[in-house]
């Protein structure tokens, strides 16, 4: 069967490939006497041609190829090789800048480039008559200009090709060894170094590029050396000293690598990076003024470096220079909005924060930061957001009206100058408003919107502003107080909802979000049959989506042991009803830290024998509550796996349900009594227990429950209440019980009421704890069914009892201002002398006791 033109085409490109020279020519001259001017036959039999060592018969075949199809640019690339085998040189320069003006690029052109530039005799790889000269410069820097433009696979390859025809020219092994380092080839690299000193002992750039190599080996000592005898030849040399520094860096010899920095900016001032990279050596050394400095003088010079920004904040809150610190990790996000390590800086930086002069910028930073569900945990930056929202005319306007009672003759305008604020409206719908004054004038909004909603236009900036202070309602668990009045709206709104729903009528929106600004959607039997609608989505998922999650959830848990401890029984049912923490988000580590590391920084006076396992730690969370605690461990260990137990069904849910939103992996839960720890049939590398232990009937039986349950070896955090930091609690738990307050939401209300219109000492001492601000935290706060605390001296005997050592307290702020006062290197470890220091600074654990202990028994 004869064949068609494009199936020999076919058949002469497969033996071509295949190396059957002989029939590939045979089929595409066969095409070319039926189809002379055939441009894919002409082109491959000019190849041919070129392979046996013959340009002028390929010259005039991709001549005609390109007469017929000018645009395939391996018929150019073909052509100008031909004319360069054939010596025609001009020309062929010619057409290669024709050929790149039109926009034609790539390794190819680039080879045909350098080959332009060689002598004829080199061409064909022939010994050239003048090779004891050198290959020229003009080819010497055409291999320069393609290593500065990162192509150093090609210089590699042509730079050997050289080397045979220029076996002397220690340029070219230079140039060699610079570009295979580059593409990680170093030990060629190296080779080609030594080749280049055996040529030219006393050039000092091959020296400096050993260095290079030998650093990107690892081999620091050698590279130090190397740099050494580069500076030696040339001693104004700033990047000999700049690598030899950052070599010294990488050992810890940060006295010499500080000054071989600073030898580096004695000849280059202008090196940003010399000073960047010193000013972490001075960080490192807690030489924290001069790493200022230093940052600074690299940023004068560099000011769009983010990460010098972000560890320059690092060291000005060393400083306690809070407000400094805060402004350069701004600096560093508007640089780098999506820089997570400076987002969770500024969270730690804003901690507890005041701001005293507005900052609209600094809100946008913190509205971004809130936004995110990892970074921060909202309840920790509330004060200072609220401080800075504060400033604000519109909230001062606010405050203002609420004093004199007037915020219901402007209500449309109030709420509008509101939702201007999305800082607000963000931190309403992700943690309780932290601040009395601003949090009753929300509670005045919200009775004049429920008592006015049959007046007040539902526009889209009331129905947001009312989204929001739903939010804001259920995060805090509805602990406003409410009037009479309000209670007899809510009763003829509920009445109103509950007809509509059964007739089959969905409410309007602004309905909806009133009612749950006052009390929760899911926990109404009318729930189910609302509608999803965009207007109020953010609430309805919270309100109605989520909690039915957690509800299937939580269904699916069967209890270690049954729980019959009485005490237990009751923690289980405040819990039950009030699930704590409520969270929305929280700040994750972004990069798991081995346990070894952990601890070491903690304790490094470590016993000899550790049977833990540090590579993939198996850890217990000890009522994990609503599963905090147990995520941030998860993404604090790197390679753990964690069982985190507790005894409410309802917090296990809402832990189950935060986890697998986070797509966290390496959580088990189950239902469990601490007591009943022992069925659980495991050993764990640590056992931690915060919070807990202190809520039980027996705390000692507890923690003898959790130490059974850790290896010989293994480690322990343990957070207890302190007995004279909660003197004052002492005092208020004391108050309560004689006046007989019970345990309903509306006595609570009552007495937090009567707290903040009194002045009594113990209460003015929590005013600003978050823990006033929610209905859970506040029964644990003040309500809670057991509390036990503890001094330092019963833990020691604790520990004692069951066979654990101390390993030091966690809080790195309180260890560092203890050691001012304790400066003996074993100091922290001393149980006693905390014990002196916590009877001269009663509110030092004001949280908690939170310690870390080694079981050696």
């Amino acid at each position: 069967m004869e064949l068609t033109i494009d199936q020999a085409l076919q058949q002469g490109v497969n033996a071509h490939n295949q190396g059957n020279l002989q029939e590939a020519e045979r089929l595409y001259r066969a095409i070319l006497k039926s189809q002379p001017l055939h441009p894919d036959a002409n082109h491959n039999l000019g190849v041919l041609a070129v392979l046996v060592n013959k340009p002028e018969v390929a010259l005039p075949l991709f001549k005609t190829a390109l007469s017929v199809n000018s645009k395939i640019e391996q018929f150019w690339l073909s052509y100008i090789g031909a004319m360069i085998d054939l010596g025609q040189l001009e020309d062929a320069k010619a057409v290669l800048d024709q050929v790149k003006s039109n926009g034609a690029e790539g390794n190819d052109l680039d080879k045909l480039e350098i080959r332009l530039n060689l002598p004829n005799g080199a061409i064909n790889n022939a010994v050239p008559l003048d090779a004891a000269k050198g290959p020229s410069e003009e080819t010497v820097n055409q291999l320069l200009n393609f290593c500065h433009q990162g192509k150093f696979a090609l210089v590699v390859e042509q730079a050997e090709l050289l080397i045979k025809q220029y076996a002397d020219s220690y340029e070219v092994w230079n140039i060699l060894g610079s570009a295979a380092s580059q593409i990680g080839k170093q030990d060629q690299a190296i080779l080609a170094f030594q080749k280049v000193i055996s040529l030219n002992p006393d050039y000092p750039d091959a020296y400096f590029n050993m260095g290079l190599a030998l650093g990107r080996q690892d081999k620091l000592d050698e590279a130090v050396e190397a740099y050494s005898k580069a500076l030696s030849l040339n001693p104004d040399y700033p990047r000999a000293y700049f690598f030899m520094a950052y070599a010294l860096d990488r050992q810890d010899k940060l006295d010499e690598a500080v000054e071989a920095y600073s030898k580096a900016l004695s000849l280059k001032p202008d090196d940003a990076d010399a000073y960047l990279y010193m000013a972490d050596a001075l960080r490192r050394q807690d030489k924290l003024v001069k790493a200022v400095e230093a940052f600074s003088g690299g940023l004068s010079l560099k000011p769009d470096n983010a990460e010098a920004y972000n560890n320059m904040g690092t060291i000005l809150q060393r400083q306690d220079k809070q407000y400094e610190a805060i402004k350069a990790y701004s600096k560093a996000l508007s640089i780098k909005p999506d820089y997570a390590q400076a987002k969770i800086n500024m969270g730690v930086a804003l901690n507890a924060v005041v701001f005293t002069r507005p900052n609209p910028d600094l809100q946008i930073v913190i509205n971004s930061l809130l936004g995110d569900k990892t970074f921060v945990r909202p309840d920790d930056i509330c004060l200072g957001a609220i401080s800075l929202l504060k400033l604000e005319p519109s909230v001062i306007k606010l405050l203002k009206k609420h004093s004199s009672n007037e915020i219901g003759q402007s209500l449309p305008t109030v709420i509008s100058d509101l939702t201007k604020l999305p800082l607000l409206l963000t931190l309403m719908s992700v943690c309780p408003i932290i601040d009395r004054k601003l949090e009753a004038c929300l509670a005045d909004i919200r009775s004049l919107l429920l008592l006015s909603i049959s007046q007040l236009n539902a526009s889209s900036l009331v129905l947001r502003f009312q989204s929001a202070l739903a939010l804001q309602c259920f995060t805090n668990e509805y602990i406003y107080e409410q009037t009479d009045a309000e209670i007899n709206a809510l009763r003829s709104l509920e009445i109103s909802l509950k007809k509509m729903l059964a007739n089959g009528e969905q409410p309007s929106p602004q309905a909806i979000l009133c009612f749950a600004s006052y009390k929760a959607l899911y926990k109404q039997d009318w729930s189910e049959k609302l509608s999803f609608n965009t207007t109020i989505d953010a609430v309805f998922v919270r309100q109605v989506l989520e909690p039915r999650k957690e509800a299937i959830m939580k269904s699916d848990f069967i209890a270690l042991k049954e729980i019959t401890n009485k005490v237990s029984l009751k923690v289980r049912e405040q819990y039950e009803e009030n699930p704590y923490p409520r969270w929305v988000n929280l700040c994750l580590a972004l990069n798991p830290t081995p346990l070894s590391n952990i601890i070491y920084d903690i304790y490094p006076k470590l016993l000899d024998e550790i049977l833990v396992d540090f590579d993939a730690p198996n850890i217990l969370i000890a009522g994990c509550g609503t599963g905090r605690h147990s995520i941030e461990a998860a993404a604090r260990y790197k390679g753990c796996q964690i069982l985190a137990t507790d005894l409410s069904l309802s917090s296990l849910g809402y832990a189950t349900r935060k986890t697998n939103e986070l797509c966290i992996k390496n959580i088990e839960y189950k239902q469990a009594d601490i007591l009943d720890s022992g069925n659980l049939d495991r050993r764990f590398d640590v056992v931690e227990s915060v919070g807990v232990l202190h809520h039980m009937d027996d705390p000692m039986a507890g923690w003898r429950a959790l130490a059974d349950c850790l290896k010989t070896g293994g480690f322990m955090r343990i957070g207890l209440y302190s007995e004279l930091a909660r003197q004052s609690i002492v005092e208020m738990r004391e108050e309560i019980r004689q006046s007989g307050i019970g345990l309903s939401d509306a006595e609570i209300k009552l007495f937090r009421i009567g707290m903040f219109n009194t002045d009594k000492e113990c209460h003015k001492s929590i005013l600003n704890s978050p823990d006033l601000y929610s209905m859970s935290a506040l029964k644990d706060l003040l309500f809670h069914v057991q509390e036990h605390r503890f001094t330092i001296p019963q833990i020691q005997e604790s520990l004692n009892q069951l066979g654990l050592k101390f390993c030091g307290f966690e809080d790195r702020g309180i260890v560092n201002s203890f050691k001012l006062i304790n400066t003996d290197i074993d100091a922290p470890y001393d149980l006693d002398k905390w014990n002196e220091y916590e009877q001269a600074n009663p509110s030092t654990f004001s949280g908690m006791y939170q310690f870390w202990c080694q079981k050696i028994s």
